[in-house]
């Protein structure tokens, strides 16, 4: 049996569609997800196909702006299971994730499908945690991660629970809660205190919309909580202050910088007005903190907005975040654990607006 793995095209439409419905009886994909696929960027979907007919597809999510990609979907048609061809999809799906420049390849599997977990296992993935209840039939999901370009070095990751923001604008909360759980489990994040969170941080004014959180107000907010923290901006002027344009909101900026500023001092806070380093960062978590980071989105979504994130591991060539927001290009919130992003590629995310703002907030165990 010849197998020629080459990429989908619109032709293969009613194929694939077929080839799912009787692959799945639950957690299929549609036939508009499928044309969806088919016609957008940040992805690789594979056809596997005998005797010119497809007889089996796999279907990987590039993440704009990380060096992650993720096997969304896997099936072989029956008549042609046993054959190698899974196999020879996952091959041919790495290859396409590398040659795009990933460093990790990422996957789901229910518990007990014992063949398709010997085959990942095989291949090199490796078991790295479970997601309770994952599938529409309350099963449980394993996940396997493995390193498409092979380094020295191993993960070095902090056990932070990842929480979802509630609202679009509450990620700095959202991104306080995770960090202060990972380093006292007695500290429990709720709905509640995400909103309260907000309102003691936020800079009451943005671009559009909610404003959004200050660095010091995170900070003090933590403080307030018994936690120790310190505060990196590399700038002395009034935050977020270029993207508001009305005058009387600019002046209401400036109140709010000026009064953490001050409660700051007051609480002896200490703020580091330079650049924080990624060594820095690193020293920061191999010493017990936990890093919150201000990131601009642009790299992820196109959206040149600001964005809290927690700082989860780092090893040679990744630092690793935990992102409370799933948006629509990211299809499950395990692709909002541990993102990579790689080292030559953190310098340009983790600044925002013309003035280049760059902030961190750390946070150690009171």
């Amino acid at each position: 049996m010849t197998i020629l793995i080459r990429h989908a095209a619109l032709a293969d439409l009613d194929e694939l569609v077929e080839l799912e419905k009787s692959s799945f009886e639950i957690d299929r994909l549609s036939r508009r997800s499928f044309r969806h696929w088919l016609t957008t960027e940040h992805r690789a979907l594979l056809v596997a196909e005998v005797d010119k007919a497809v007889a089996g597809y796999i279907l990987i999510i590039y993440h704009p702006g990380t060096r992650l990609a993720r096997i969304y979907s896997l099936a072989v048609s029956a008549p042609h299971r046993g054959a190698g061809i899974a196999k020879a999809l996952l091959l041919a799906g790495e290859q396409a994730a590398n040659d795009d420049g990933r460093l990790y390849l990422r996957l789901e599997v229910s518990v007990d499908n014992i063949p398709a977990i010997k085959l990942y296992e095989t291949l090199g993935f490796q078991k790295f945690g479970i997601y309770r209840d994952y599938y529409q039939d309350h099963k449980d999901a394993l996940r396997y991660q493995k390193r498409i370009r092979r380094y020295r070095d191993t993960l070095q990751y902090r056990s932070v629970h990842w929480l979802r923001q509630t609202t679009p604008f509450t990620c700095g909360p959202a991104a306080l809660m995770m960090a202060m759980h990972g380093l006292d489990k007695v500290y429990q994040p709720s709905w509640e205190e995400e909103i309260n969170l907000w309102r003691e941080a936020t800079t009451i004014f943005m671009t559009s919309g909610h404003g959004g959180c200050h660095p010091v107000g995170l900070a003090l907010a933590a403080k307030r909580r018994q936690f120790s923290v310190e505060v990196w901006i590399n700038q002395t002027g009034t935050l977020f202050i270029d993207g508001v344009r009305s005058e009387e909101k600019k002046q209401v900026v400036e109140l709010v910088d000026n009064c953490f500023k001050r409660e700051a001092a007051e609480q002896k806070i200490k703020i580091h007005y330079a650049n924080i380093t990624q060594g820095e960062l690193i020293s920061a978590f191999k010493a017990g903190a936990i890093p919150l980071i201000l990131i601009s989105t642009y790299l992820m979504d196109r959206k040149k907005v600001p964005h809290w994130v927690v700082m989860s591991g780092f090893d040679d060539d990744c630092l690793y975040m935990h992102d409370s927001d799933p948006d629509e290009g990211r299809q499950s919130e395990l692709d909002c654990q541990f993102i990579p992003v790689a080292r030559e590629d953190f310098d340009r995310m983790s600044c925002f607006g013309k003035n280049r703002l760059r902030t961190a907030v750390i946070i150690r165990p009171g």
